[in-house]
């Protein structure tokens, strides 16, 4: 890197490149249409990053096509990502931290998606505590939003945010790159999309939401409160008629924009507890992979019951820890003792928990005791003695918690039984 020579008619230093690359290697990834992994990146990293950055600050880098990868949906469709090479993540990083700056002074505080210090437990924060004051939610679902962002309103966005020519040509080049389909096909951009997966979309897509339903929301209605997190919406309003106004008014808006509401995602709910007892056939949404609905909660000051309107992880989440269980195969891991799942499973069980822990974590119970179930069937499939009696089995796995009462994350965290 030391022979690298920053007289270039683009200023993109070997500096930008190397903290570019460092946070790409962080956040891992599979490989691009090159396949190349981060591991074979690594044994020629230096002759890799010296490439990127010559031809980057000279004008002359034109980013491969990205791979599509298709990922299967809690709906059951299909979500198809667009995955770039290394390099070409690297580059869009490089970019990608040079204008987040500037833009994120511009951004609106009711979008938390994909933004530095900002989270989604912050944005379902925002979303519970609204639900507490206001009555009614619409709860937006945009049609295939990453896929339908047209170019020449994305790109007016940009223009008056980022002055750079340089900057602009790559975004230009990253927004018409090809992609690779599973079948062998190159298929050209036709002015519109983003690809899900790439570094710099969801930044740009965020710079397109801020103008296109942000900055317009805030300005064209000031009683409503809204959560964006990147294409999920919720938006609160005072009563049912305010809702169903401004749910058209949306609607119009993203016509406006190119962009369509799903027809039967979108909906109107009501937030029903004890105080709010109107009839409504809709009084439960998801967002971010919690439930909203109408539960069961303890005062804090008579520690009596009473119906409020909060959340918790919802089936669809539940659905998918048990499908990964099921993929994980626990009863039928080799390792030795007890201690080796422990420690595959760790780090697995402490991000669902950290995740999905935030808000009642009471009702992850009976995802953990699907675990727990698991572990006695391996040990049931690993010792003989175990085999001809469950009720056996079952003893080994309460000695087992007793004597070691930290071994699994979520036994720590009290999901013993």
């Amino acid at each position: 890197m030391n022979l690298w020579n920053e007289t270039k008619s683009i200023p993109i230093s070997r500096t930008m490149v190397w903290e570019a690359y460092k946070k790409v290697r962080a956040n891992k990834g599979s490989a691009g249409v090159e396949s190349i992994s981060m591991e074979q990146f690594d044994a020629k990293r230096s002759k890799h990053l010296y490439k990127l950055w010559n031809r980057m600050s000279s004008g002359s880098y034109f980013p491969p096509p990205v791979k599509e990868v298709e990922i299967p949906k809690k709906d059951g469709s299909i979500r198809k990502l667009g995955i770039p090479t290394i390099s070409d993540r690297v580059g869009q990083m490089v970019v990608k931290m040079y204008i987040e700056p500037g833009l994120e002074k511009i951004f609106s505080s009711n979008s938390y998606g994909y933004r530095p210090h900002r989270n989604a437990h912050q944005a379902l924060t925002s979303v519970r505590e609204n639900c507490w004051k206001t009555d009614w939610v619409i709860d937006l679902d945009i049609k295939s939003f990453f896929d339908t962002i047209d170019h020449n309103k994305l790109m007016l966005a940009v223009e008056k945010h980022i002055p750079e020519n340089w900057v602009k040509l790559y975004i230009v080049r990253w927004l018409v790159s090809p992609v690779l389909t599973k079948l062998g096909e190159i298929i050209k951009n036709k002015g519109k999309g983003t690809p899900q997966g790439g570094v710099i979309s969801p930044l740009l897509a965020n710079l397109f939401l801020h103008y296109g339903f942000d900055k317009w929301l805030e300005q064209t209605d000031t009683t409503v409160k809204f959560t964006r997190y990147a294409d999920d919406v919720i938006v609160h309003c005072r009563s049912q008629k305010h809702a169903e106004h401004v749910l058209e008014a949306i609607r119009n808006r993203m016509t406006q924009i190119g962009l369509e509401l799903h027809p039967k995602k979108t909906k109107i709910v009501y937030c029903k507890d004890y105080r709010r007892q109107q009839n409504y056939s809709v009084i439960k949404f998801d967002f971010l992979g919690y439930s909203f609905q109408p539960r069961t909660s303890k005062s804090k000051k008579t520690k009596g019951l009473f119906l409020g309107f909060d959340c918790a992880i919802s089936i669809s989440s539940k659905k998918r820890i048990a499908d990964k269980l099921g993929e994980l195969k626990v009863h039928r891991m080799t390792c030795k003792s007890i201690v080796g799942i422990a420690h595959r499973l760790n780090p697995i069980i402490r991000g669902w928990i950290r995740y999905y822990g935030k808000f009642r974590i009471s009702m992850l119970h009976k995802v953990f005791k699907l675990l727990n179930n698991r572990l006695v069937r391996w040990a049931r499939k690993r010792y003989k003695r175990y085999k001809t009696s469950i009720k056996r089995a079952y003893k080994w796995f309460n000695r087992v918690q007793e004597q070691f009462p930290n071994l699994f994350y979520h036994w720590q965290m009290g999901f013993i039984k």
